[in-house]
């Protein structure tokens, strides 16, 4: 039995070695091919010229992120397959140095073509190239990390990289500068000129613009590599908040901190010395206008809303509360531009943002402004009013509250149900209690055999006695149909809208009890049943 269990796990182990020896051969195959394919399109680079080289470079550029791409994979496998992996990661860490070799080589060729009539596209395509090179100084960053995993000894290369990025962290840190202090100009000389300002002083700034995002884009770069090898970067990201203005994780180092307050201190010194006394005058003028503008925007609300309410136009509650508002925030907004032309502010531009700004909102709150509308068609029209019962949305109740975008309505049951205005006025809107006079329409039938004389008598003497009834209109009692089952009358008294249900109730009940006493029957349906038995 031991020599069968032996036996077993030996041919076991002899199907997992093969397995693993077979993924071994399809990863040397498929590293092997794609390291082959990128030593042949870089051989055929140096042939090309023009368009046909920008493709062949680009060929190469994929395959090459692609081969990063898998060796980064099996780098993160476990066990780690040192002996498999060691080879390509020297041969993708030479690529990367060859491949460097060869931007810098582009770049610095480019920098000899500056100097004539096109160096606006030339500052384009080095800055291309920075980018690409951006590229490559991340992926030899991470193949020196794997062939440090490997125990490849990286000693030299790592040295020359860290000068190399220290380098071209000091040449992107004073282009970051030299750039900031063009596009200032730049901008400076665009705002002296106003409306007058030229195509090419805006061309100017969208190309610096553009020249500074993609210097700090790469100075970003630089940076994150210079921290992975443990070098100090404060200086190097001073500049770089500088120049993006972002609050990351960055500025909680203590060297950037400290340096960034220091400044900021001292310019808020030199600003308080030089500009302090004026400041002071202004915002203190400022602060009087708006307190005044308050005051008054809160009087001019008490006099519109006093005059509104004792109108002999009889305005309703919605636009009663319409005017006061807008009174009082007018006289209020008229207060805050007095006190903004008090800080320096041009009131023409700033007027015409809000304009821009409103159409803006308009768009994003569409919805809003249809309620909106539908308020002022009701606030125009009045179909009704604070206090009123209506029937509008689906929904019957007092209207308690009103505004322009809403209309809040307490039913019958005590709930409050808040409606949008285009709700109400998409429909039909019943006021129930805009009259001062209401029918109540109800039916009572009597049998077939009663005496239809006696009562028409007593339906008439019902509605006549109830003291809620009105006595103009006169109230009718008529015989209305021949039913299947029983003789109907039509009773339709009139009553005060806040009295209809009473009047409802009671007349109801009231029927009831005198056609008992009065021996008038009161039919329902009957049915008769014969039952056959065979």
């Amino acid at each position: 039995m031991y020599r069968t269990f032996t036996l077993i796990m030996l041919t076991l182990m002899t199907l997992i070695g093969t397995q693993v020896r077979a993924e071994e051969a399809d990863i040397t195959y498929e590293l092997t091919s794609l390291q082959q394919s990128i030593h042949r399109d870089v051989t055929q680079l140096r042939k090309d010229k023009g368009e046909l080289s920008q493709f062949t470079e680009y060929r190469i550029k994929q395959k090459s992120a692609q081969l990063h791409q898998r060796l980064e994979e099996l780098m993160n496998v476990a066990p780690l397959n040192t002996e498999l992996l060691t080879p390509y990661v020297k041969d993708h860490l030479k690529f990367i140095e060859d491949v460097d070799v060869y931007y810098r080589g582009s770049i610095g060729a480019l920098k000899l073509m500056l100097g004539r009539d096109n160096d606006a596209d030339i500052m384009m395509q080095l800055t291309n190239r920075e980018l690409d090179r951006d590229e490559i100084l991340q992926a030899k960053s991470d193949t020196l990390s794997w062939a440090e995993q490997l125990s490849i000894d990286t000693g030299d290369v790592k040295q020359q990289f860290t000068s190399s990025l220290i380098e071209r962290a000091d040449n992107l840190d004073s282009l970051v500068h030299f750039t900031q202090d063009r596009l200032k100009a730049a901008v400076d000389d665009a705002s002296l000129a106003g409306k007058d300002v030229s195509s090419d002083q805006t061309t100017q700034i969208t190309r610096l613009n553009e020249r500074l995002s993609h210097s700090s884009s790469s100075l970003a770069v630089v940076i994150q590599l210079l921290d992975n090898l443990g070098q100090d970067t404060s200086e190097l990201k001073q500049t770089l908040f500088s120049t993006s203005g972002d609050i990351t994780q960055d500025v909680l180092n203590l060297d950037v901190a400290s340096s960034l307050a220091e400044q900021w201190l001292t310019t808020a010194k030199n600003q308080a010395i030089d500009n302090g006394p004026s400041v002071v005058f202004k915002v203190s003028i400022f602060l009087l206008i708006l307190m005044i503008a308050s005051l008054v925007g809160k009087g001019v609300e008490k006099l519109v809303r006093k005059a509104v309410g004792n109108s002999k136009l009889k305005f309703s509650k919605l636009l009663q509360e319409f005017f006061t508002s807008l009174s009082g925030k007018a006289v209020f907004t008229i207060g805050v531009l007095i006190a903004l032309s008090q800080l320096g502010f041009e009131l023409g531009p700033l007027l015409a943002g809000f304009g821009v700004a409103g159409v803006i909102i308009g768009f994003a709150l569409q919805d809003t402004l249809s309620n909106f509308a539908s308020g002022m068609m009701i606030l125009v029209y009045r179909p009704y009013d604070v206090g009123d019962l209506i029937n509008a949305a689906g929904v019957t109740g007092k209207v308690s509250h009103m505004s322009l975008v809403s209309t809040t309505i307490k039913t019958l049951d005590n709930q409050r149900l808040i409606i949008p205005n285009n709700k109400i006025w998409g429909d039909t809107i019943n006021n129930i209690t805009v009259e001062h006079q209401r029918r109540v329409d109800m039916t009572f039938g009597i049998g077939y055999g009663d005496d239809i004389e006696k009562a028409e008598r007593v339906l008439m003497d019902i509605v006549a006695s109830h003291p809620k009834v009105l006595k103009n209109p006169e109230p009718m009692v008529k015989l209305h149909t021949l039913g299947e089952s029983s003789v109907d009358f039509i009773v339709r008294p009139w009553a005060k809208p806040e009295d209809y249900w009473d009047v409802y109730w009671d007349i109801t009940r009231e029927v009831k009890m005198r056609f008992d006493r009065e021996n008038i029957s009161i039919p329902f349906p009957q049915r008769d049943v014969h039952v056959y038995q065979s």
